[in-house]
């Protein structure tokens, strides 16, 4: 009688034990971080702006400045370079216990500004940059790669413009505490084009079929120099027609940089367009600039083009991108995403177009882009908290 083998069957694979993955990199924890400060702080400014409350410590469009600045803005930008700075050199950047202790930190600086203890909040918040900076500098010093040590530098003059913005405040410096913010600002728009013109044409020729994205080394070196000047400029306090040439360079340089990326053939992906979009709104700025030095408008609309359209646009699209990335998900976006994206956009044509057409209509503006803002980062900490928080989803660290 013939004997049937049956197959044995194969072990049952359990699934991964469940943990909490948010301290693994330091995008998880800072892009959570900025998200929910971008929904709850915006509004408060409404509430502040509409003379509803009032901080102790830092008042009014200070407070919201300074919290757009070095508290959003300051957290996508370490929590990027903490997990870009692990792969340019292939060594670790803080996580755990260290990364913990930094966003505390971070927490902390958000929450003292809103207290009368002005001499703390300085501290914390000129603390965070400069270990954010240490962070980065060990990784980049012990694998070598000198290419990225300019950001520990830029990291220093974060802290630099935010220690004049407190001292000032204090009353501790005789220098206002009016270009801390401005350098500041300049600092991140600095930022911005250099990490621009490195992912801004890839990912364009790698996400979009036919796409042939170009870079001019020449117009690259003029696009960044000018913004280093402009930086100086603005720490120096230079106004009038040097200024104008200087503002009116940079406009050409990166209006033809734009151009070079045919933004126009990028329409079919929305990881692809959001950042061409949201990069439009640099000229935009420069040429805002241009017209409040000849005191055709506002210098608050040229602010707002450069905060809300261009950091808000290019921070919202790279903290989807690389949290899909670095989550082991697909690179695709969403309704969620194309949605999230177009209220950043609505919420900078509102708040720049709306007064520029009409500047009794200031109010509404403000507050309807403050919604719209709001409304933009729910979506992004609805969908992402959850990938934030779980290990990458293909398994590997990270």
């Amino acid at each position: 009688m013939a004997t049937v083998l049956m197959p044995l069957a194969e072990p049952r694979r359990l699934p991964p034990a469940r943990r909490l993955a948010l301290w693994d990199l330091g995008f998880r924890p800072f892009y959570l971080l900025a998200a929910a400060l971008a929904v709850l702080s915006v509004p408060l400014w409404a509430l502040q702006f509409s003379g509803l409350i009032t901080p102790p410590w830092l008042r009014g469009s200070l407070w919201h400045a300074h919290e757009m600045v070095f508290g959003y803005t300051l957290a996508i930008v370490v929590g990027f370079l903490f997990t870009a700075g692990r792969n340019w050199s292939g060594r670790p950047t803080p996580t755990g216990w260290p990364l913990m202790a930094l966003a505390l930190l971070w927490l902390a600086g958000r929450v003292l500004v809103l207290t009368p203890w002005g001499v703390a909040a300085a501290v914390v918040n000129v603390a965070f940059p400069l270990l954010a900076a240490w962070g980065l500098w060990r990784a980049l010093h012990a694998g070598r790669n000198r290419r990225n040590y300019f950001f520990v530098g830029l990291l220093l003059l974060m802290a630099l413009a935010c220690a004049v913005l407190h001292l000032g405040q204090l009353g501790w410096i005789v220098l206002p505490a009016g270009p801390g913010l401005p350098v500041a600002l300049d600092v991140l728009l600095f930022m911005i084009a250099v990490m621009g013109g490195r992912v801004i044409p890839m990912f364009s020729n790698n996400g979009v079929p036919g796409l042939k994205a170009r870079r001019d080394p020449r117009l690259e070196k003029l696009a960044l120099g000018s913004v280093l000047l402009l930086l100086a400029a603005d720490a120096l306090g230079l106004q009038g027609l040097p200024l104008v040439l200087l503002l009116g360079v940079a406009l050409l340089a990166h209006g033809v940089r734009l151009l070079l990326w045919q933004p126009w053939k990028t329409l079919s992906n929305p990881l692809v367009w959001v950042l061409h979009l949201a990069y439009a709104w640099l000229p935009v700025h420069l040429a805002l600039r241009i017209a409040a030095q000849a005191g055709w408008v506002p210098s608050g609309l040229a602010t707002h083009a450069l905060t809300v359209g261009l950091i808000g646009g290019i921070t919202l699209g790279m903290i989807t991108r690389t949290a899909l990335g670095h989550t082991g998900r697909p690179l695709q976006a969403g309704p969620v995403e194309t949605t999230a994206y177009l209220l950043v956009t609505l919420a900078a044509l509102v708040r720049v177009g709306g007064p520029l057409l009409e500047p009794a209509w200031l109010m509404p503006a403000t507050l309807g882009s403050a919604g719209l803002w709001s409304l933009a980062f729910v979506l992004y900490l609805v969908r992402y908290t959850p990938w934030l928080l779980q290990p990458r989803a293909d398994g590997q660290p990270g």
